[in-house]
């Protein structure tokens, strides 16, 4: 299956749209966002587990990066409440399940051979920095090589300079709109901002995003240092 999977193209995805579909494992069901592949594939989706459901035991050839949207997600490793990010490095092995139920954020097969840091981050507990504007604040929960994932919490009104995205620039809408002078997307909405693109984002009603950048094929050469939104 090819779904959205030219990653030069710019894609917008509002996934409160999109339709249910059955994963392999009964009582586990997903989103498809962006896919290039067949059930092992390079793949975002939003999955959701019904309560006291599990999928079986896999290893995960390409990586896999999650944020747990609502409910508490588990494996053999420990319990995922609402808010938590998890990194489970190139070649990693876990049985994950859900007793009360949960959805996520899934990205599978993105990941750098070389990065096998295992990381969990509960976003309630964790420490902001301040951005590069007033009413922006960061909160870095991953970095290697290129690639740099964070929280960003935008305040009511709060614009950003025009900038370019070598390397690419990926975006969920937790809360809240995120807009930039192509669009408003609301909560739930997945964005692609390929290499060499350009926008200048802003909220007026206030947001919070999940943000990846640096992380897509670089069909253009570096000009200059990728944009950080933190000091």
């Amino acid at each position: 299956m090819q779904l959205l999977a030219d990653l030069n193209e710019r894609a917008v995805v509002a996934t409160h749209d999109l339709a249910w579909s059955d994963s392999p494992m009964a009582g586990v069901e997903r989103r498809l966002i962006e896919r290039d592949g067949a059930e092992v594939a390079r793949a975002t989706s939003i999955v959701r587990y019904a309560p006291n459901r599990h999928f079986s035991a896999h290893t995960h050839g390409g990586g896999e990066e999650f944020f747990v949207l609502d409910g508490t997600f588990s494996d053999e490793h420990g319990d995922y409440s609402a808010g938590t990010y998890v990194r489970n490095p190139v070649g990693s092995t876990h049985t994950p399940f859900s007793q009360e139920g949960c959805t996520i954020l899934v990205k599978l097969w993105q990941m750098h051979p070389d990065d096998q840091q295992r990381v969990v981050v509960d976003t309630r507990t964790a420490a902001w920095r301040p951005g590069l504007v007033d009413g922006l604040a960061v909160m870095p929960l991953h970095h290697f090589g290129s690639e740099h994932v964070a929280l960003v919490r935008w305040a009511p009104g709060t614009q950003f300079q025009p900038h370019g995205h070598w390397g690419g620039e990926e975006i969920f809408v937790l809360d809240g709109v995120f807009a930039d002078e192509l669009g408003a997307y609301p909560q739930g909405t997945w964005l692609r901002n390929p290499t060499g693109s350009r926008h200048t984002p802003f909220s007026e009603a206030g947001t919070l995003i999940y943000v990846k950048t640096g992380h897509l094929p670089a069909t253009l050469s570096p000009t200059s240092t990728p944009v950080t939104l933190s000091r």
